[in-house]
C-alpha cells in the first residue's frame, strides 16, 4: 500500500501507512513478542515494591505493570471491584455526533462513521479493554486497516501487553514501544488507539490506580498469610520435650524429632530418662486482630476503587439505604468520569480516522464528529404522570417532545398503533345505537307516569340518569373533538385562546337532535299531566 501524507488530529502532517501493524513490520520490535512475566508480586516486600514504583516514574513500565496484572489474578476483591468499574461503562449506549452548526455532508458522514462502528463486532470487547487503564494507567491497542471497496476500515483491534511500553524519556506523558534503545518507538499514527486516562493526576507513569492499590495488598497479603500460621497451629496442644542434664547432643536431636513427629503419628519413641508433655493450648486466642486487617484493606479498595463500600459490602451499622445510595451515586460519577474519558480517546483515535479516510465533508481536525456516551436515564414515570397533568392545567407549557425524551419513550410513527386511555377505548355508538339507548329510558319513564303521575319530576330524572355514559359521550366527541386536539396540541392557554375560532367547527348536530326529542317528549307529558 502506497504512503501519503495527512495530517493527525493535532493538525501535524505525517506519512500514511496502514499495510499491516507496526509491532509486525518493524524488526526491531520482534523482541517483544519473546517477553514473558516475571511476576513480581512473588515475594513482595516493601522495600521491593517502593522500587517498582521508582522504575515506573523514570520511564521503566515493565514491573509496576505486571504487578497491576498480578493485583487481579490473586486479589478476587480487588478484582470484583474493578470490574464493576470496567463493566459499568459497557451499560451506556452511544452515538456519533456531527460537529456544531453541521452541514448536511457533515451529518451524512457522522451517520456513516456510526454504521461503520455498529458493524464492528470488536468494538464492544475493546471499549473494556480499553477501561484497563483505571488500573494501569494506560491501556494500548493496535489497530488492523482493510480495504474495502474503496472504503478504509478497521477490522481489529489487539490490546498489547502493557509490558511492550516505556514513556519518552524526554515526554514523560508520551507513550512508545519498547526497542531496547533509551528513547523507544514512537507510535504509528492511525495504528493504535492509545488512552492514558487519569484515575489520579500525574505523569503517565503515576496516572494508574495500581500505585494506591500496591499498599493494601501487601498489608493484606502479610495479614492472610499471618492468619494461616495461626490457623494451623490453633488449638493445638504445646508437646514440650525434656531431656535430663548432661544429654549429648544426638540425644538432644532424637528428643526433637520424636517432638515433632509425634503431632502427625500419634506415637514415637524416645531415650529412658527423656520426656514429653503436652500443655493444653491456650482457648482466648482467636483470629479478629487478622482479620481486622483484611477488612481494612478491602475497604480501603473499595474506596479507592468505587469511592465508597456500602455497594459493596455491608457491616449491619452503618450501611442505611441512604448513605447506600450515596455511595452508589459516587459510583456512577467515576463511572461517567470514565466514560468521558474514554469517549474522547475513541473520538481521536478511531472516529478521526476513520472520517479522514472515508468522509467526504472532512475540512479540518476542529470541526469532526464527536463519539458520545448517553447518559440520560428514564424519568420517575408514576413522578410525572401525576406532576404534568397539575402542571398543565397550572398553563406550563411543557413541549410534548421533551415528556417523551425525558420518558424515553420514542415518538410514534406514522400509522403505527398507540396506547389509548381506557375512556378514549370506550366503544362509540352509532345513530341508532345512541337513540335506542336513548329512547329505552324515555319510554319506560312514560309507561310509568302513565299509571303514576303523583312523582312525575322523580321518574324523569331516574329516566335521565339510566341513559348510558357511552351514549352521552358519543353525542359530545363530534362537539368537543377540535377543543380537546387543540389542548392536546398546543396547550389549555392556546386553545382557550382558539376557542372561538373552534366554535364554527364543533358540530352539533347530532346533540341538538337528540335534546329535541327529550324536550318534545317531556312537553308531551306535561300536557297529559296537566289534563289529568
Amino acid at each position: 500500500m502506497a504512503k501519503s501524507t495527512i495530517q493527525d488530529i493535532n493538525g501535524n502532517p505525517f506519512d500514511l501507512d496502514l499495510e499491516g501493524q507496526q509491532t509486525d513490520n518493524e524488526s526491531k520490535l520482534a523482541m517483544l513478542r519473546q517477553h514473558y512475566s516475571d511476576h513480581p508480586s512473588s515475594g513482595l516486600t516493601p522495600h521491593k515494591l517502593a522500587g517498582i514504583l521508582k522504575n515506573a516514574e523514570d520511564n521503566d513500565l515493565i514491573a509496576q505493570s505486571e504487578l497491576a496484572a498480578d493485583f487481579e489474578e490473586k486479589d478476587g476483591h480487588l478484582f470484583s471491584e474493578l470490574s464493576k468499574r470496567r463493566r459499568a461503562v459497557l451499560g451506556y449506549d452511544w452515538r456519533i455526533t456531527p460537529p456544531a452548526d453541521a452541514s448536511d455532508a457533515e451529518k451524512d458522514d457522522a451517520a456513516m462513521i456510526e454504521s461503520m462502528l455498529r458493524q464492528c463486532t470488536w468494538l464492544e470487547d475493546a471499549l473494556f479493554d480499553m477501561t484497563d487503564c483505571i488500573l494501569k494507567g494506560f491501556s494500548a491497542l493496535e489497530l488492523e486497516w482493510e480495504n474495502f471497496g474503496g472504503e478504509m476500515l478497521p477490522v481489529s483491534a489487539e490490546q498489547r501487553d502493557s509490558a511492550w511500553f516505556q514513556t519518552n524519556p524526554h515526554d514523560r506523558n508520551e507513550l512508545r514501544l519498547r526497542d531496547g534503545s533509551y528513547e523507544g518507538v514512537a507510535l504509528r499514527a492511525f495504528g493504535w488507539i492509545n488512552h492514558c486516562a487519569r484515575a489520579k493526576s500525574g505523569y503517565l507513569g503515576r496516572q494508574g490506580l495500581v500505585r494506591v492499590l500496591a499498599w493494601p495488598f501487601i498489608f493484606k497479603n502479610y495479614s492472610v498469610r499471618d492468619l494461616a500460621e495461626f490457623l494451623e497451629i490453633y488449638g493445638l496442644p504445646i508437646r514440650l520435650g525434656k531431656y535430663p542434664g548432661g544429654a549429648t547432643e544426638k540425644e538432644k536431636a532424637t528428643l526433637l524429632r520424636a517432638v515433632m513427629s509425634i503431632g502427625h503419628n500419634a506415637g514415637g519413641i524416645i531415650p529412658q530418662g527423656m520426656e514429653i508433655d503436652f500443655e493444653r493450648a491456650s482457648s482466648t486466642a482467636n483470629a479478629d486482630s487478622f482479620m481486622k486487617m483484611v477488612d481494612w484493606c478491602e475497604r480501603t479498595q473499595s474506596k479507592a476503587i468505587l469511592g465508597g463500600t456500602l455497594t459493596s459490602q455491608a457491616d449491619g451499622k452503618s450501611s442505611t439505604n441512604a448513605l447506600g445510595n450515596v455511595h452508589n451515586e459516587v459510583r456512577k460519577e467515576l463511572t461517567e468520569s470514565d466514560a468521558r474519558q474514554l469517549a474522547r480517546t475513541v473520538t481521536r483515535d478511531l472516529v478521526y480516522p476513520i472520517y479522514v479516510l472515508n468522509g467526504r465533508s472532512y475540512q479540518n481536525p476542529r470541526r469532526i464528529p464527536q463519539f458520545q456516551f448517553d447518559f440520560t436515564e428514564p424519568g420517575d414515570i408514576a413522578a410525572l404522570s401525576k406532576a404534568l397533568p397539575g402542571l398543565v392545567n397550572a398553563g406550563v407549557r411543557i413541549p410534548l417532545n421533551w415528556a417523551n425524551q425525558e420518558l424515553q419513550i420514542p415518538e410514534p410513527k406514522e400509522d403505527e398503533e398507540i396506547l389509548t386511555s381506557p375512556k378514549a377505548q370506550s366503544p362509540v355508538l352509532d345513530q341508532s345505537q345512541t337513540e335506542t339507548a336513548l329512547k329505552g329510558p324515555l319510554n319506560s319513564a312514560l309507561a310509568i307516569l302513565k299509571t303514576d303521575a303523583e312523582q312525575p319530576q322523580s321518574h324523569l330524572d331516574d329516566a335521565l340518569g339510566s341513559i348510558p355514559a357511552e351514549s352521552l359521550q358519543a353525542l359530545m366527541m363530534p362537539m368537543l373533538e377540535p377543543l380537546i386536539k387543540a389542548i392536546e396540541t398546543e396547550g389549555p392557554e392556546a386553545a382557550m385562546e382558539q376557542l372561538a375560532e373552534l366554535y364554527p367547527t364543533m358540530d352539533d348536530t347530532e346533540l341538538t337532535e337528540q335534546l329535541s326529542r327529550v324536550l318534545f317528549v317531556a312537553q308531551t307529558w306535561g300536557r297529559l299531566n296537566a289534563q289529568k
